[in-house]
C-alpha cells in the first residue's frame, strides 16, 4: 500500500483529501506543521507528498528545498498559486508534478498514479527503513540522495532484512534463500556479503543499520 503525507494547513482540506485518498486504497499521514521535516520522513517513510506552497511560518519552496536535501520522495505541489513563475520554481526545487487549486479531484488522483507508477517501476514498492531506500528493480540502495549499487547476493539479503524489519532473520535462512542449498557454501559467504553491504552504507553515511544477533542472524 502506498502512503501519501500531506503538507496543507486547512483542516477542512486535509480531512476532504484523507478520506479521499483512503477511499482509493492510500495509506495517509499529515504533518502537524511543527514536527522536524527529517524525522517525520524517517518515521512515516510515505511514498508520495501532496505539498502546499502558502503554509504559515514557512512555505513549500522552503520544505521542497530542504526535504531534497536528504530524501528523492516524489512531491506534488497542490497549491492556490498558479502562476508560471510558481510551476517554475516547483519544478526547479525537485518538484515532481503541479496542480492548482480548486482542483478536480479525479485529476488529481491520476496526477497522483502517474508520479507513483514513474518512481516505483513495474507497480514495485520502494522499500525503505531510516531513510535508507532500497530500489529493488534498479537493485540500488540510496541514503539522503546519494545511490550505489548492489550485487545479486547483497540485494537478496537486504530484500529478506527489509521485508522483516524489527525481525531476527536467520543466518540459514539467508543462506537457503541465496544458494538454495544445491551446494555447500562456506558459511563465511554470508558473513562476507554483510561486510560488503555494510561498506556501502558506509560510504552512503549509515551508520549501525545492520545488527548481528550472535548465533541467530541479522536484523535492521
Amino acid at each position: 500500500m502506498y502512503k501519501i503525507l500531506l503538507i496543507e494547513d486547512d483542516e477542512t482540506i486535509v480531512k476532504e483529501l484523507s478520506e479521499v485518498l483512503r477511499r482509493q486504497g492510500y495509506a495517509c499521514c499529515v504533518w502537524n506543521l511543527t514536527e522536524d521535516m527529517q524525522s517525520l520522513l524517517q518515521r512515516e517513510e510515505p511514498h508520495c507528498i501532496l505539498l502546499d506552497i502558502n503554509l504559515p511560518h514557512t512555505d513549500g519552496f522552503v520544505l521542497c528545498k530542504q526535504i531534497r536535501s536528504f530524501s528523492g520522495v516524489p512531491i506534488i505541489f497542490v497549491t492556490s498559486r498558479n502562476t508560471d513563475m510558481d510551476e517554475l520554481c516547483s519544478m526547479t526545487l525537485g518538484g515532481d508534478d503541479f496542480i492548482t487549486k480548486p482542483y478536480n479531484i479525479s485529476i488529481l488522483l491520476a496526477r497522483i498514479a502517474a508520479v507513483l507508477k514513474r518512481t516505483y517501476a513495474h507497480g514495485e514498492t520502494i522499500l525503505t527503513h531510516r531513510g535508507v531506500y532500497l530500489f529493488v528493480a534498479r537493485s540500488v540502495l540510496a541514503y539522503e540522495g546519494k545511490e550505489c549499487e548492489l550485487t545479486k547476493n547483497e540485494l537478496r539479503i537486504l530484500y529478506n532484512l527489509f521485508c522483516h524489519k524489527g525481525e531476527i532473520v536467520a543466518r540459514d535462512d539467508l543462506i537457503d534463500d541465496l544458494w538454495d542449498n544445491k551446494l555447500f557454501i562456506d558459511d563465511n559467504a554470508l558473513s562476507v556479503n554483510i561486510t560488503r553491504i555494510r561498506a556501502k552504507l558506509k560510504e552512503l553515511g549509515v551508520e549501525a543499520f545492520i545488527h548481528t544477533r550472535h548465533r541467530q542472524g541479522y536484523w535492521i
